[in-house]
Parts: C-alpha cells; structure tokens; sequence
C-alpha cells in the first residue's frame, strides 16, 4: 500500500496526507482478468485508482476494437463521459489482468474535493492528465512514430506485454498488428533496450 500511495503522490504531486484522505473515502473493489468496468452505452461516473492490474478503454468502430489508452498500477481510470457529464460512455474499460482499484462516486469525490484544497488541485491534475493523454493519442498517430511511441510505452509500462495482447498495442498505436511486428523485429535485430 505504501508503494501505491507513493505512486500517487508522485504522479499527481498531491500529499501523501491528502491521499490517505481520499483513500478512506474509496472503495476496494476488484476484477477479473477480461472483467468490463465501464460498458460502452450505460452510465458510470465512478472516479478508480488502480492499485494492481492494467486497464484499457477502447470503443468499436467497423466491427473493429480501438483501444485510446491504458492505464496500470498507481493511475486515475474513469469514463469521460459519465464522470463529467453522469452521460452514457462512448468506450469500454477493462481489465487486462486480475485487478484491485479503489472506487469512489463522483458525487462523494465532488463533496470531499470541496473540503480539501490540495484534494482540489488533484482533481485539476487528473483532468489535466486525461487531457494530456487523449491528445498524445489524437496527435501522434501511426508511422514513423509508432516505433518512438511503442518505445516510450513499454519504457513506462513494461508489464503492458505481459497482458496485453499485442493486437490492443498495435491499435493504440495506430498501426496494424503485422506493422507492430516489423517493429518489435527490428528493436531485436538492433539491440534497442526497451527499459532503463
């Protein structure tokens, strides 16, 4: 737990006091590996910090899944959607590994970042990071990035290959499944070290 709450602070540059005190407002909650914890067209605006396990959040498109990111140990999780606007997701969010978050309703987040100025300013610093997030997303999309920009994701998550199927890498990456292959054979072939 020490670890996660460190991660947190780090992250999101919040106090390990204001992080307790969100952390006993939440929830424990868990899932199984393959588990949907948002569907795409009902409503959750439920705020999760994951404490174990790797999410991601993609939507359909001609038959086809998208994934729009991936979330792991120590990360803020929720839909847009429902958490902004208590509407109807326009994405999935699953669980790629047997996970444990921490859950807590957007009303009660609202009423306990209301009595908390550094909590205050870590909900700034969540949507901030969404933002941030969906517009590397948008902007950096397929070749010749997608070899700097699956480096930099497994640099920053390496378990992502340990339970994430590659075909969900290579969708985030905006390239297809043979495309990410040619990567992956050529980071071998060139000795590219892919973790610090």
């Amino acid at each position: 737990m020490e670890t996660f709450i460190k991660k947190l602070c780090s992250r999101y540059k919040v106090s390990e006091a204001d992080v307790q005190s969100l952390l006993d407002c939440m929830e424990e909650v868990h899932f199984k590996k393959r588990e949907l914890i948002v569907r795409e067209g009902t409503k959750n605006s439920n705020l999760y910090f994951i404490r174990n396990g790797i999410w991601r959040a993609y939507y359909h498109k001609d038959g086809e899944e998208t994934t729009i990111w991936f979330a792991s140990d120590g990360e803020a999780a929720f839909s847009v959607w429902g958490y902004v606007d208590n509407a109807y997701s326009l994405v999935n969010i699953q669980a790629m590994c047997d996970s444990v978050a921490y859950c807590i309703s957007r009303a009660a987040l609202n009423q306990l970042l209301s009595s908390s100025i550094g909590l205050a300013n870590l909900g700034l610093r969540l949507m901030d990071h969404q933002f941030l997030q969906q517009e590397n997303w948008l902007i950096n999309p397929g070749s010749p990035r997608a070899k700097e920009r699956y480096l930099n994701l497994i640099k920053e998550t390496p378990e992502l290959l340990q339970y994430v199927p590659l075909k969900h890498i290579a969708s985030y990456l905006w390239i297809t499944p043979q495309s990410l292959s040619r990567i992956r054979a050529e980071i071998v072939t060139n000795n590219i070290v892919m973790t610090d």
